[in-house]
């Protein structure tokens, strides 16, 4: 692994082991900096810039979540939630009567109930797709897409086993059936490289809390050109054209900000965690991606194949670079993420799995103690 000692950037505790970043990403100290400076210029809001505030910083924002998509700035909305997003493109998509909406089993409910609400009033369904053992998730999914398919909503790993969906495989199979491409990368962004050419979403969203390292509250939105003039889900002044002139907000007009900023939340401002959330994406947008999967999935491997001899084992198929999902014995305790937290080892329990989620914050001492955790519960 790396020398360099990420694991500074951040406020950890050195007898602590956080290994849980797809429950919440820590933010970095540089960027708890920059959010405690902008709460402090928030208690004197006359010294707020105008321009760089509700426009400056949304922008620069934009363009370095942009980065991480491979798109420009045009192609990004800002936005609260996942979820946000998720209904945006519903209510942008078309779904015909009889049509499908593909979606994975026990997928995160934020992508699942849109879904539902947007079939029962298209007359569609959904068509939740399950894998057999030993069956990845893309053959599951390939084998689910059809004539019958509107639409294929889906995340690139899946949040509670830590499978890999083969994006550009499912992109390939949806366009082949006509349907269109809804992705929730919360759990992949910026843990290793997206080809957007090659996969060619409708949309793509990603929560801004988790791998990205942000505030809660921030999201950001891939729209492809071809849904960029579509109905946002607010008719708030900022997103309209010209509203930088403040002097000139009373002559109101029915033309939009360009590209995909007709879709940004309102206050997208957010004076108080942008910056902190701009101060994470300068930092990610500093490593090479395909480094850092290469890290995280020796963080992971080496994960693995230490607690295997304990009855841990990871029986996902096709598994990501960033999550290791663990299939625990019969006998493990039922609260062994809590148990784990004594040992000073933050981890998930999702269903029968115990979740693990590095980043390249956690050093050798990390990965040491969760094994002996690990040891001590099961062995």
């Amino acid at each position: 692994m790396t020398q360099t000692d990420f694991r500074s950037l951040f406020d950890f505790p050195r007898d602590f082991a956080y290994l849980n970043c797809a429950y919440m990403g820590p933010i970095p100290k540089a960027s708890a900096q920059a959010g405690q400076e902008a709460y402090t210029h928030r208690q004197q809001p006359w010294t707020l810039d105008v321009q760089e505030v509700f426009f400056d910083r949304p922008e620069a924002l934009r363009a370095h979540a942009a980065k991480l998509f491979g798109a420009t700035a045009d192609d990004v909305a800002l936005m609260p939630a996942a979820s946000y997003g998720l209904c945006t493109a519903a209510a942008n998509l078309t779904l015909e009567r009889g049509q499908d909406i593909v979606v994975l089993g026990e997928q995160f409910p934020s992508n699942v109930y849109v879904w539902r609400r947007k079939a029962e009033e298209c007359g569609g369904q959904v068509r939740t797709v399950t894998r057999n053992d030993g069956q990845s998730w893309t053959e599951a999914l390939l084998a689910a897409i059809g004539k019958s398919t509107g639409i294929v909503a889906v995340p690139n790993v899946h949040y509670s086993d830590g499978g890999r969906v083969d994006l550009a495989a499912v992109s390939d199979a949806a366009r082949a059936a006509g349907a269109a491409l809804v992705l929730d990368i919360t759990q992949s962004l910026a843990t290793g490289p997206f080809d957007l050419d090659r996969i060619q979403p409708d949309f793509a969203i990603a929560a801004g809390y988790k791998w990205l390292l942000a505030p809660y509250s921030i999201a950001y939105t891939y729209i492809a050109p071809q849904h960029q003039n579509g109905t946002p889900l607010e008719d708030g002044w900022v997103i309209r054209e010209g509203a930088e002139d403040f002097s000139s907000l009373s002559n109101y007009t029915d033309r939009f900000a360009p590209g995909a900023r007709r879709f940004d939340m309102g206050e997208r401002g957010a004076v108080q965690t942008l910056p902190a959330a701009l101060a994470s994406l300068e930092w990610l947008n500093t490593l090479d991606m395909d480094w850092l999967q290469s890290q995280l999935r020796a963080r992971t491997d080496h994960l693995a194949e230490a607690v295997a001899p304990f009855g841990a084992v990871c029986r996902t198929p096709d598994r990501s670079a960033n999550i290791l999902c663990l299939t625990l014995p019969d006998d493990a305790p039922a609260d062994l993420a809590g148990r784990m937290a004594n040992h000073g080892v933050a981890v998930s329990q999702r269903g029968p799995r115990l979740r693990v989620s590095p980043h390249i914050y956690n050093d050798e001492a990390d990965l040491k103690r969760f094994i002996t955790a690990v040891e001590a519960e099961l062995g």
